[in-house]
């Protein structure tokens, strides 16, 4: 008779068991060489699709079987499934295996399972949010490097977990999405800190409702009960967490770390001027509050790291000046997945002419927020696009003509570009910040910000990797 399956499993564990793989993107791959590097006797199945096959075929492990439609069924005749993060666990036939005994889990719980000591992630930065992590995680790992500590960036931002698996680092800076919060709490392991940026409604189709992403999203300090969580006082949501199980550190306050304008300030002490940092916004300035608080819970001199931001290079995808042509200058804010995201980067440009191109994959997240916006600060013209443009479009109608601002539906980017440029005078501004994903059109934000950087006449390779990814 098979043991029961220990509560926080590491790679270890799976030797002997029914263990399968769900998804071959970057993820997938990291949780194959993983448990092969530990495993290498362990018969494995992929579940993928016909592409994806072809990729792993040519692997030549015969102890791998490829299988295309991941059932629910078929999934229950595992012990264990390792999915890659974008594959939701209320998927109806994962929700039906977990009911037949299958345990879901993915390699960001495996990668936490295998580093912690006692359940204790020293020096171990956690970092979540809707919007800025991914500034957050690089400008956190950017001032750890500062002060001399050899340091990790990975996890949602580009380099999964696994693939750093047996990499030593002084300290950890871990972006983790909503997808991976709970991998956390799963594994046991409890991070020295971690940092919430923010709560606003997203991935509303994985998680199924907005109260379930946000209790997901918060099982990173709920669950996890990491020593110290670094909190956004600004945040309503958040201004209400009690954490008993972890010494909260607010920042956005008068008592800590928070900005007077430009002006960044510990308490009543004004350390430096942000105006020329290399983030646009006040909104992304925030985030050096954030990462100066969580680097004085790591026991760090804040005060004296705080002017290495001033080197930080900005991250693509997120409110990046492109140049201009014709007069007209074109920024990509193609990361911009939610709404609230796409209102920030209007007020970035509230002094400018401006055509806004939104829509994107349609998540069933509310415009309403934003339409009720309009009614007072529009832009020079809206351009909608995408699976959701048409739902965006029907809402701002009634109030485009009242309010004086053009909106215009376009087929795909190609003709929302080219009505942004007929719509705009000399110094205008045409921002790329859609307030909703890719998929469907486009394989990630990356794929759309390249395609928009060349419909406006500029080297799509000029988009930059993330500096610093991996360990240094």
């Amino acid at each position: 008779m098979t043991a029961s399956l220990p509560e926080h499993l590491r790679i270890q564990d799976l030797a002997g068991r029914r263990v399968a793989l769900w998804g071959w993107g970057h993820e997938g791959h990291a949780a194959y060489r993983a448990v092969r590097a530990r495993l290498p006797d362990l018969p494995l199945t992929l579940f993928c699709n016909a592409a994806e096959a072809e990729d792993a075929l040519r692997l030549g492990d015969g102890l791998l079987s490829i299988g295309h439609e991941a059932s629910g069924q078929r999934l229950a005749q595992f012990e264990v499934v390792i999915k890659s993060p974008g594959i939701s666990p209320n998927k109806p036939e994962a929700v039906h295996a977990a009911q037949c005994g299958t345990r879901f889990l993915g390699g960001t719980a495996l990668w936490f399972a295998e580093h912690a000591d006692d359940g204790q992630m020293a020096h171990t930065v956690c970092v979540t949010g809707t919007k800025g992590k991914s500034t957050t995680s690089s400008l956190l790992a950017h001032l750890l490097r500062a002060a001399g500590l050899r340091t990790a960036l990975a996890g949602n931002i580009g380099v999964p977990l696994l693939e750093l698996l047996d990499v030593q680092a002084d300290a950890w800076a871990v972006e983790l999405s909503s997808y991976q919060t709970r991998d956390v709490a799963a594994s046991g392991a409890h991070p020295q800190v971690a940092i919430v940026t923010n709560l606003h409604p997203e991935h509303l189709d994985w998680h199924g409702s907005e109260q379930r992403y946000y209790d997901d999203k918060l099982a990173l300090v709920t669950e996890a009960k990491p020593r110290f969580a670094v909190l956004n006082a600004a945040d309503p949501l958040l201004a209400q967490l009690r954490l008993p199980d972890s010494e909260i550190r607010w920042y956005g306050d008068a008592q800590g770390w928070h900005l007077r304008g430009d002006a960044l300030h510990r308490g009543d002490v004004c350390v430096m001027d942000t105006a020329t940092m290399p983030l646009p916004g006040q909104h992304n300035r925030s985030n050096l509050c954030a990462v100066l608080t969580a680097l004085e819970a790591l026991g760090l001199d804040a005060l004296a790291l705080a002017p290495h931001a001033l080197t930080f290079q900005p991250l693509p995808n997120r409110l990046q000046p492109l140049g201009e042509r014709d007069g007209i200058l074109y920024v990509n804010d193609s990361i911009s997945t939610t709404p609230m995201a796409t209102l920030a980067a209007l007020a970035l440009y509230a002094k400018r002419p401006v055509a806004v191109l939104v829509g994107g994959h349609d998540r069933g997240l509310p415009w309403d927020e934003f339409a009720e916006t309009m009614k007072a600060y529009a832009p020079r013209a809206i351009i909608t696009m995408g699976q959701n443009g048409p739902r965006i479009h029907a809402l701002l109608a009634p109030m485009a003509a009242v309010n004086g601002f053009l909106l215009d539906a376009a087929s795909d980017l190609a003709d929302a570009v080219a009505k942004a440029r007929a719509a705009l005078p000399e110094g205008g501004v045409i921002l790329l910040s859609p307030g909703a994903p890719s998929f469907g059109a486009y394989r990630n934000y990356v794929v759309r910000g390249r395609h928009f950087a060349e419909l406006a006449g500029f080297d799509p390779d000029l988009i930059l990797g993330i500096d610093g990814m991996g360990v240094r």
